[in-house]
């Protein structure tokens, strides 16, 4: 099999701080994976590593068999990611952004139907049309889950993906993403909602301090803490 992205024994410093110090998961084809942990654990360093935005200072990162920082580039083609704080063009109107977003990744016939795709995963109906400075959070956040899954990546890295949503508009992004990876693509997603990690997620990795501290799938994980739920597994390992 060849993973989505396989990391072995990856350290990072930032500063005089290690923040990753011996980090190792992998994330399969087709496969939605959480990275979960405490503030400060490392979460969005690995992520921004996956992403090629930060560099290895020692360890392996292979995403789609291309190996980081070397094949940095042909990475970058295979790949989309969203960070927690992304934002979009407020003066620009939502199918506008979209079209930006297009014409950056491919021709102008391509553009159209990569627009087309986003307009279609947004589902925000008429309002597509209007400003972005006019959305709500849960409808710029679903643009920017559109922008980043429209491209048709082969693995979507998600920072916190309905982070300060409410029900309703979270249980949306819920479904766009779990529809993602139905139909192929491999998600790797960080959230502090425990909830939503348990529903979407088929395996989890806790990190804590730089290191993975447990890993598994939402049952084997609840079986082997004697848990009743992700919150509950969390709580145990993070004590």
């Amino acid at each position: 099999m060849e993973y989505a992205l396989s990391i072995s024994n990856l350290k990072k410093r930032l500063g005089a701080k290690e923040v990753l110090n011996g980090v190792s998961f992998d994330v399969r084809p087709s496969e939605v994976f959480g990275l979960i942990g405490p503030n400060g654990a490392g979460k969005t360093t690995t992520l921004r590593v996956i992403s090629t935005l930060l560099q290895i200072d020692s360890g392996t990162v292979k995403v789609l068999g291309l190996e980081l920082p070397k094949q940095a580039g042909d990475v970058r083609r295979q790949i989309s990611y969203l960070p927690e704080d992304a934002g979009a063009y407020r003066t620009l109107r939502g199918k506008e952004y979209l079209k930006f977003v297009a014409h950056l990744f491919t021709s102008e016939q391509g553009a159209e139907q990569m627009v087309k795709k986003g307009t279609a995963i947004a589902a925000l109906g008429e309002r597509i049309n209007d400003k972005v400075d006019t959305y709500s959070k849960g409808m710029m956040r679903r643009l920017l889950v559109a922008r980043a899954l429209m491209t048709g990546p082969k693995l979507a890295i998600l920072d916190e993906p309905s982070s300060g949503l409410d029900v309703l508009n979270a249980r949306e992004i819920r479904s766009i993403i779990s529809q993602a990876a139905r139909d192929g693509m491999s998600i790797l997603l960080s959230s502090h909602n425990m909830l939503e990690v348990e529903l979407m997620c088929d395996r989890i990795a806790l990190i804590n301090d730089g290191h993975i501290v447990a890993a598994g799938s939402p049952e084997e994980l609840k079986t082997r803490y004697k848990a009743a739920n992700i919150e509950d597994v969390f709580t145990q390992v993070m004590q």
